[in-house]
């Protein structure tokens, strides 16, 4: 494979996992032994926080009066084709049955939603009223009975309002005032007069991120992710303007989201080079200072002689969102393997899928999407097996599990069926 990194990041994605990791543990560890204390001495810490720490229904109530009306049409808009999309999802992801294997033994499967989901709701640098959308839509269409959001409050604040009206709206069923590690250990461990959650969900920073990795186990998660990523396939159809204006566009979420090009144009590489730390210069602070620091150590421009190419690579970054912009859509749209969420054509970009158009934006990162989707309906639902069997069958299937007991050396699996076999009348 000949390719020429016409820029190559200094550092991964992974390069803080160390100084993260045992950050984390040491916070968890206090968590544990100290519990909504902990939770609410952390918050005054991080947060610089001291207010209540769930969202009280007449807060709810107050901020649907008063949060601006466009905000709320346009959350109305996001949710609903979210929900929408999360509706076709689930009405086209399995079925329960159950099928005669041979004659009296049957088996089949049932879908069933967890009882109990963590949705976490980032608000550091900014307030991600879609993530609220994304996690809790999602549950609720696939069926979770009890939801609970976490968000960051701001001091004297709370909760960003635009985040609380979102998941409300949703169909969360408990708001709380937290955010980082103590917001993932307290819904992990039950806290604050809620249930443990079943499964965790959401976006996060790098120590979000690792705890949800260090808890794993003890609570399912949507998946391992974070920082987000970006990777656009471009030819020389492309328009440089565009490519430059998206990578931008993900470069502002910090200062370690990886952006990379992949393409079979030069010129076109050598203008996105030129025209990106431009647009950077151009934004305001907050962002531009992300974006500087995420363009200079994380992002990439890699040069590839062929479409077939750039496949191969943009298979191996896996990366979260993957936007093409070539001449020949269909052919990448069959070839690629491994992203999050595919963005075909011009026309669309991550933000639409990151905000409203209906995909959901809780994406695999860090290569996992070599292995794994983003978050769907499917995430919250259990497909679990059953069987059941008349006396009957058990003349078959009973000695058969007995003999491959006994192959294994499990005497007591193999005597499982033997009683059986001889309450009914059989013989081994």
């Amino acid at each position: 494979m000949a390719i020429k990194y016409l820029k190559k990041s200094p550092k991964t994605s992974s390069t803080d996992d160390s100084k993260t990791t045992e950050i984390v543990k040491n916070l968890l560890k206090e968590i544990e032994t100290s519990k909504e204390e902990a939770c609410i001495n952390l918050t005054k810490k991080f947060d610089k926080y001291d207010g209540e720490i769930i969202v009280s229904k007449e807060k709810i109530e107050e901020i649907k009066k008063n949060l601006d009306q466009k905000t709320k049409d346009d959350i109305q808009f996001s949710h609903e084709r979210v929900r929408k999309f999360a509706e076709a999802q689930l009405k086209n992801y399995g079925q329960d049955f159950e099928v005669e294997l041979s004659k009296g033994l049957f088996a089949g499967q049932k879908l069933i939603p967890v009882n109990t989901a963590g949705c976490y709701v980032p608000a550091g640098r900014y307030a991600h009223i879609a993530s609220a959308v994304m996690s809790v839509t999602t549950a609720k269409v696939a069926g979770v009975k009890n939801i609970i959001v976490c968000s960051s409050p701001k001091p004297n604040v709370g909760v960003h309002p635009s985040i609380i009206y979102t998941a409300d709206l949703c169909g969360a069923d408990v708001i709380l005032n937290l955010g980082g590690v103590q917001a993932i250990a307290a819904m992990t461990n039950g806290l604050f007069g809620n249930p443990p959650a079943d499964i965790l969900v959401g976006p996060g920073n790098q120590f979000v991120a690792e705890a949800k990795r260090i808890l794993f186990g003890k609570v399912g998660i949507d998946l391992f992710a974070g920082p987000t990523e970006i990777a656009v396939i471009a030819d020389e159809t492309a328009d440089p303007e565009i490519v430059a204006f998206d990578l931008v566009g993900q470069a502002e979420h910090g200062y370690n989201s990886p952006a990379w090009l992949f393409t079979t144009s030069k010129k076109l590489a050598e203008d996105v080079i030129k025209r990106v730390p431009e647009l950077i210069a151009d934004l305001p602070e907050l962002p531009r200072t992300s974006a500087e620091a995420a363009w200079r150590d994380y992002g990439e421009v890699v040069l590839c002689d062929s479409n077939e190419e750039m496949v191969k690579i943009s298979d191996e970054y896996a990366p979260e969102h993957l936007e093409v912009q070539t001449k020949n859509l269909k052919w990448f749209h069959d070839k690629l393997k491994n992203y999050g969420s595919l963005f075909i054509g011009e026309e669309t970009t991550v933000a639409y899928g990151d905000k409203c158009s209906g995909t959901n934006h809780i994406l695999p990162t860090k290569g996992a999407g070599r292995y794994t989707g983003g978050l769907f309906v499917g995430k919250f639902i259990k497909t679990l097996s059953f069987q059941r069997m008349t006396k009957e069958s058990t003349k078959e299937v009973g000695a058969a599990a007995a003999r491959i007991s006994r192959y294994e050396g499990m005497e007591a699996h193999a005597r499982t069926g033997d009683v059986r076999l001889r309450k009914y009348g059989f013989s081994n």
